[in-house]
């Protein structure tokens, strides 16, 4: 007698505990690709400012560069995580999506209020009246935020209110 085929489990509703997991790793994720963008763009290629500005250009580099090494190891262990979670059927992408914005948004303005403000480790840009980069650098943070908790809170709901109307 032959052994009936293996079905493939039935996806159950995540645990509490997993979407948290999704969420958390979804915004390592967000923190670290924002951190990319902003290595790349304002400090590579615009040249606006390194990490650290309060000391010589070499030290500028080197904060840059373990800025970079911090970033890809956040990546890197996200993505890890990640994968491991949707290995094991237990990632809740809706949480996950959440989390990636949550992450961008803090790390922006964490960036933006802390390292620009409060330590004064660098500014957005030098040599220009700081106000309107400020803002805006904020707003963009202030922004994300609002997108990922608008996601964490329709994640959140039961599935049958958040499916959409009955046809």
């Amino acid at each position: 007698m032959t052994e009936p085929a293996r079905q493939p489990p039935v996806p159950q509703p995540p645990s509490r505990l997993l979407t948290r997991r999704s969420t958390v790793i979804g915004a390592l994720i967000g923190a670290a690709v924002t951190a990319a963008v902003d290595e790349i763009v304002f400090h590579q290629l615009l040249a606006w400012h390194h990490f650290y500005d309060r000391s010589t250009p070499a030290v500028g580099l080197l904060s840059d560069g373990l800025l970079h090494t911090a970033e890809l190891l956040a990546l890197v262990a996200g993505f890890t995580l990640y994968a491991d979670l949707r290995r094991r059927g237990a990632l809740s992408p809706a949480h996950t999506r959440a989390g990636l914005f949550l992450g961008a948004g803090g790390f922006q303005l964490f960036d933006g209020t802390v390292d620009h403000k409060v330590l004064r480790t660098h500014q957005v840009r030098y040599g220009v009246d700081l106000l309107p980069y400020d803002l805006a650098w904020n707003a963009a943070g202030l922004v994300l935020l609002g997108v990922g908790a608008a996601l964490a809170v329709r994640a959140a709901r039961p599935a049958s209110r958040s499916a959409g109307p009955a046809r």
